[in-house]
């Protein structure tokens, strides 16, 4: 049975939500499931915007099907070919062969890798700054290549100001009833998640992405509809800018502290909550204690997003960094993590290395500062620890002012 949303007095959500998939891309826990969205405009002509997973195939060609009541589809406009968008889409030109297929040149290419149809007869090609007018709408096209993939684009109807944003703006979640961002405290329910989806999979673009929101800040955008989660209007949708400006930047969203760890025996735990009371008491209540080695470091990237400080606590382990700690800096690498604060804590029981290894995976990332002194212990906290864990709590505290 179909279930849609109405957006506008011609527009419709009809995409589907997938509680079932544990790892999105096979790679990030998705403990609150995904929506795929798809959008569906029944003016004079009628346009489908992007399709949808497998997973949802069933409940979305019951939509589809539902809203035509048996009028043709007209045209198909593909902002994005990943396969959790267009898995559907050869589907989708069976069923309505006479569809025209809106996209560029890049899409035809990828159509053709993934799909056997024939694409050339039924493509109709446009390019950066082309506009098409359809059923009485004039929509507009910008490219936004490697956000997050190079064939990507968004399409703007410049007739209702509803901006079709394909993988930005989108966020990890399934869809509960409400689709607007309105409707659900987005910022305190869903925003950790909408940083978590933004930094792990399209985080290493950040200046695509700032070329994109300086395209996108010329258009004057009602509606955001995005592939993945809620649609975003009003106030809404500059908050979220705001927020897209600062994680394409690599600009900290707070002045905080994420301290993460990787502890074998607890002496290395240990010195990690120390410093977060110390700076607790020093009057710096934004801090984050997070065990790398029980967090997956998905979250851990995010949360590296998040804040200005960041302090890395390791055991040194086969002469190298505690495995989990170092998978999260050889992850913060990828992603072009840069623009942050960093203390480093160290431990070792007979030859500590985990220190001087990490400063050297920091200092390979762009504009970053690593804090005096590096913490150093041996098996368990000692009173000298605690000193040097104090000079390194002042030293936060300092560079925070």
């Amino acid at each position: 049975m179909y279930n849609i949303r109405k957006l506008t007095s011609q527009l419709y959500w009809i995409g589907g939500n997938d509680r079932r998939l544990a790892l999105f891309e096979n790679v990030y826990p998705i403990p609150e499931g995904v929506s795929y969205n798809a959008y569906l405009s029944v003016g004079e002509e009628t346009v489908l915007f992007d399709t949808v997973d497998h997973a949802v195939s069933g409940i979305f060609f019951d939509n589809l099907a539902h809203l035509l009541d048996g009028r043709k589809l007209d045209y198909i406009i593909v902002n994005h070919m990943e396969p959790d968008h267009c898995a559907t889409l050869a589907d989708t030109v069976l069923r309505y062969p006479e569809a025209k297929i809106v996209c560029n040149a890049k899409t035809v290419a990828m159509i053709k890798q993934f799909f056997d149809f024939d694409i050339d007869s039924r493509a109709q090609v446009i390019k950066e700054g082309d506009t098409l007018t359809i059923g009485g709408h004039t929509y507009a096209f910008v490219m936004a290549p490697m956000v997050h993939w190079p064939e990507a684009m968004v399409t703007f109807d410049v007739t209702d100001g509803i901006l079709f944003s394909a993988d930005a703006f989108g966020t990890f979640g399934a869809v509960s009833g409400s689709i607007f961002a309105h409707d659900v405290d987005f910022e305190n329910r869903h925003l950790d998640e909408a940083r978590r989806y933004y930094t792990n999979i399209v985080g290493k673009y950040g200046p695509q992405v700032a070329a994109l929101l300086k395209k996108a800040g010329g258009l004057d955008i009602k509606m955001v509809c995005p592939l993945h989660g809620w649609v975003l209007d009003g106030e809404q949708i500059g908050w979220f800018v705001d927020k897209y400006q600062k994680w394409a930047t690599y600009t900290p969203e707070e002045k905080g502290v994420l301290i993460v760890y990787g502890s074998v025996y607890g002496g290395t735990e240990n010195a990690a909550e120390i410093l977060a009371v110390m700076l607790a008491e020093k009057g710096i209540t934004k801090v984050a204690v997070y065990d790398a080695s029980a967090t997956h470091v998905s979250y851990l990237l995010s949360e590296a997003f998040k804040y200005s400080h960041l302090v890395f606590a390791a055991s040194t382990y086969n002469a190298g960094i505690f495995t989990p700690v170092e998978n999260l800096l050889t992850d913060l690498a990828a992603h072009s993590m840069q623009n942050r604060t960093v203390g480093l804590i160290q431990n070792g029981s007979w030859a500590p290395m985990s220190g001087k290894l990490m400063n050297e995976q920091v200092s390979g990332m762009k504009n970053m500062t690593v804090l005096e002194p590096v913490v150093t212990l041996r098996s368990t906290v000692s009173e000298q620890t605690v000193s040097e864990l104090a000079a390194l709590a002042d030293a936060i505290a300092a560079s925070m002012n």
